[in-house]
């Protein structure tokens, strides 16, 4: 009986806000994105800002980490909201 019940967990879907597989953006597609210039997006790199990976000789960026970075400070959030993604966002969660 234990094992049906775990067989059953293992179907149902992931609930709890955990990403299974990240979005990897290049540096020009994360600063489109973001509504900032690839300066921006490689000096995060520089300082840590951002969770990143290295391909070949090509940055990956994630995604996720991209967003928060572009919250941290008030100006990189209006870029965000004017010129990036959030303009296209009704509200944000």
């Amino acid at each position: 009986m234990d094992e049906k019940k775990s067989k059953n967990n293992n179907i149902q879907p992931n609930l709890n806000n955990e990403i299974n597989t990240p979005i990897w953006l290049s540096v020009s597609e994360a600063a489109k994105i973001g509504g900032v210039q690839t300066k921006t997006i490689r000096r995060a790199i520089q300082y840590n800002k951002v969770k990143y990976k290295i391909i070949g000789n090509r940055y990956s960026i994630d995604l996720l980490s991209l967003i928060i970075f572009l919250n941290t400070k008030t100006k990189l959030k209006n870029k965000l909201n004017q010129s990036g993604l959030g303009q296209y966002v009704d509200k944000w969660k």
